[in-house]
């Protein structure tokens, strides 16, 4: 990677979102969805909007943790963490929900600083699930968490309301070194 996505990754900011930020983090889901809708069948409400009825739940859950990402101090996505049961065990686990850079801060480091600083903010397992069409999702995610354990960590396939993903499960650990 080129020592200027190293620098641009250096000025990535993850600011824990307050409820008056909630229309900030509605008005960035519609963009993360507009591009999602690509791959999913999602249909606009009648007032032009996708929406994302589950928003306001980050407020009112402990287990619900939003954030703004910045970079240079001028907003370029979001990312949304819940802690859920394991799939494959009793334990639960942090679940990057939802994960967003706007196309003008992508492909440069930003997405990767941006992941490993909500993965360093929140130690311990993980679950992140990629819609298989999604190609480029699917090798950003590969590269970033990689490049956060230090090793390649293989997707498993699972299936989640008649999609199909490709779901990387891996360690955070407390003092886990970025080399973004």
């Amino acid at each position: 990677m080129s020592s200027n996505a190293e620098h641009r990754s250096d000025l990535v900011e993850l600011i824990s979102a307050t409820s008056e930020q909630e229309p900030v983090l509605a008005n960035l889901l519609e963009l993360y969805v507009h591009d999602f809708s690509e791959f999913l069948e999602i249909d606009l409400q009648s007032n032009g909007k996708f929406g994302y009825s589950d928003l306001p739940l980050y407020w009112c859950e402990a287990d619900r943790h939003p954030f703004l990402i910045r970079v240079d101090g001028k907003l370029a996505g979001l990312a949304l963490v819940k802690q859920v049961p394991e799939s494959s065990g009793p334990e639960p686990v942090w679940d990057m929900a939802e994960f967003f850079i706007v196309r003008g801060y992508s492909r440069n480091g930003i997405g990767s600083g941006a992941a490993h600083k909500v993965w360093k903010q929140f130690p311990g397992r993980w679950e992140v699930r990629v819609m298989e069409a999604n190609r480029p999702a699917l090798i950003f995610w590969e590269h970033a968490i990689s490049k956060l354990v230090g090793s390649n960590v293989p997707s498993v396939r699972v299936e989640k309301d008649g999609q199909w993903w490709q779901q990387f499960s891996f360690d955070s650990p407390h003092t886990a070194r970025s080399q973004v």
